[in-house]
Parts: structure tokens; sequence; C-alpha cells
């Protein structure tokens, strides 16, 4: 969808619900964005919403990523229309995915517990 809102997040919950086996739960954990909350939200009756408290990008888990991907690939720069950013974007998390330090970087959270292998 070429935009965030209300529709698209009424659309995206209807695509989660479809994909849940029938007869099991779905939480979804979400931050406080405003097409996450307005009124007119649909949230299907297989999916529980709980909502990440105001102000805590360190439970978000991709404001991480997000974060890096600026300041490494996509800061100080002018683009010079709405295409050269997506392609920016684009070579940004393309040349991300390809360095395992960045995925560490970005993954490895200190509250999280190791994973076993």
């Amino acid at each position: 969808m070429a935009h965030v809102n209300l529709a698209a997040m009424n659309h995206h919950l209807a695509e989660i619900s479809r994909c849940v086996k029938p007869g099991a739960p779905a939480l979804l954990i979400i931050d406080g964005a405003g097409w996450h909350a307005e009124p007119g939200l649909i949230v299907p009756a297989n999916i529980t919403v709980r909502y990440l408290p105001p102000y805590s990008p360190e439970l978000n888990p991709f404001e991480t990523p997000w974060h890096q991907l600026r300041r490494r690939f996509l800061a100080n720069r002018i683009f010079a229309d709405v295409e050269a950013i997506i392609d920016a974007c684009c070579e940004a998390w393309n040349a991300a995915i390809q360095d395992p330090e960045f995925i560490q970087s970005v993954t490895g959270l200190s509250w999280l517990p190791p994973l076993k292998a």
C-alpha cells in the first residue's frame, strides 16, 4: 500500500486474521502510531491488540534497525524525488542484510535472553 492510514491498518489486520489458524489466538503488539488507534479500527475477533507504552522505542524491535539504516545509509543526503528515496531505502536495506555485523548490531538487545543452539 502506498499510504499508512486507517484503511491500510484495517486491511493489514484482516490479512493477519486470515492467516491465523482457526481457533488459534493471535497477539499483535503495536506502537502508538495514529492509524493504530483511530476510531474505526476493525480488530478481528481472533486478534488481541496490545499497545506499547508511549516513548518506549527500546520495546519496538524495528526502531533499532530503522535508526541504524538512517544513520549508516540515508543520513545527510538530498533526494531528487520520492522514487529516489524509495531506491535509497531499498539499496540501504539490501546492503544491511548482507552485512552480518549490521544484523548482529540491531538484533543483539541486552534485555533479550541469548538464543540456544
